[in-house]
């Protein structure tokens, strides 16, 4: 029996073969296109140091740097490295790719 692709068109198995910066990158993008705040609140809170940037004003005048920002940063800060969060933010990546 062969697997049913996801809305994406694309199956668990083709999603799964690609690196986690790939999955990130097009998790990232769709979530950009439908402007899918969740999503990066999600992806956020299983980021190494979640817990201090949960401390953070929260002010809607008080914005800061974009999600983009702030996802570049983390990556230069940590190495490009997902550490222990990588098999979490993987199946986030992949999760949101096949429903969406």
């Amino acid at each position: 029996m062969t697997e049913t692709p996801a809305p994406g068109g694309r199956t668990f198995d083709e999603l799964d073969k690609l690196s986690t910066e790939e999955l990130r990158e097009q998790a990232f993008y769709l979530a950009r296109e439908r402007r899918d705040v969740g999503f990066f609140w999600s992806v956020l809170r299983h980021l190494p140091n979640a817990d201090e940037a949960a401390a953070l004003d929260g002010a809607p005048n008080s914005v800061g740097p974009t999600l983009d920002e702030a996802n570049a940063l983390w990556r230069e800060l940590t190495g490009h490295g997902y550490e222990e969060s990588a098999p979490l933010l993987r199946a986030a990546f992949i999760d949101y790719l096949m429903k969406h």
